[in-house]
């Protein structure tokens, strides 16, 4: 009778009593407990933190259909992060893995496990005691990014005073914002050079527009990741929201620390030919 579940795997660690443990008091995303799963191979230090899933949610086609379900979703990143903060929490090394990582059965993700353990085990050793901090920076609301005048090129019928100094006035406007969003821009870069000689690594994400910034005011010109050392962390908030203090029309938020996720998974090697 085949399996009506299967198996989603949230993180590899290090096999540990305190992340047995841990892992024991904690719920995945379909409210089933959370266990290891450890390799075949005995030398192997690693596990995955799995919990069972129902294939009707799971399963490649009904997964891809949720994943335009933005209730499911916010839940389900929701209880996955859940699941890996735990695991931080015990003060085990952990390496998150993708959301909705899942395999057929246990059999198959020990597998999994024991074909990629160099490459899990380099990973693992590069993120331990290392969190992730992210970086927004935003132009506020009255700098808005530059855009084409729309005038530029018209004529202004001869004996309209009012329209031409209507123009001159929208076009001084304009080359004042296009100045000061200058400004903000190489304030923000500056900001990132400095994140990065306090960091040990950074991952550049697309800036937030739309629904996808939420409610801060201002434009996101800045939405970075930061690998920092756990015992830095206060040294980094400072340092960046130092380097923003006073410059005018720029806004940063640090948020933080969380598991590596932006740095947990990178593209593997090619095999060589």
């Amino acid at each position: 009778m085949t399996d009506p579940n299967l198996v989603y795997a949230y993180a590899v660690l290090r096999r540990t009593p305190e992340a047995a443990a841990a892992a024991a008091h904690v719920r995945g995303v379909a409210g089933d407990p959370i266990h290891l799963v450890e390799p075949a191979d005995p030398t192997s230090r690693l596990a995955f933190a799995v919990g069972h899933v129902p294939a009707a949610d799971y399963d490649e086609a009904p997964l891809r259909a949720h994943l335009h379900d933005l209730d499911w979703m916010e839940s389900t990143v929701r209880s996955h992060h859940a699941v890996v903060a735990a695991l931080v929490a015990s003060g085990a090394a952990v390496l998150p893995l993708r959301l909705a990582t899942v395999y057929p059965d246990e059999d198959r993700a020990r597998h999994a496990l024991d074909t990629r353990r160099a490459y899990f085990a380099s990973l693992l050793d590069r993120l331990t005691g290392h969190v992730e901090l992210g970086v927004k920076i935003y132009a506020t609301p009255e700098i808005t990014p530059p855009e084409s005048d729309p005038d530029a090129g018209q004529q202004t019928p001869t004996g309209l005073g009012v329209g031409r100094a209507y123009l001159s006035i929208r076009r001084r406007r304009q080359r004042r914002n296009d100045e000061a969003w200058r400004t903000v821009a190489q304030a923000a870069a500056h900001l990132t050079r400095t994140a990065g000689t306090l960091a040990v690594d950074r991952v550049a994400h697309t800036p937030e527009r739309g629904s996808l910034a939420g409610p801060a005011p201002g434009t996101n010109v800045g939405n970075d990741a930061y690998l920092v050392p756990a015992d830095r962390v206060d040294a980094f908030r400072t340092g960046v929201l130092a380097a923003a203090e006073g410059i005018p029309g720029l806004r940063v938020e640090v948020t933080g620390p969380w598991a590596p996720y932006s740095f947990a998974l990178q593209p593997e090697p090619e095999p060589a030919a």
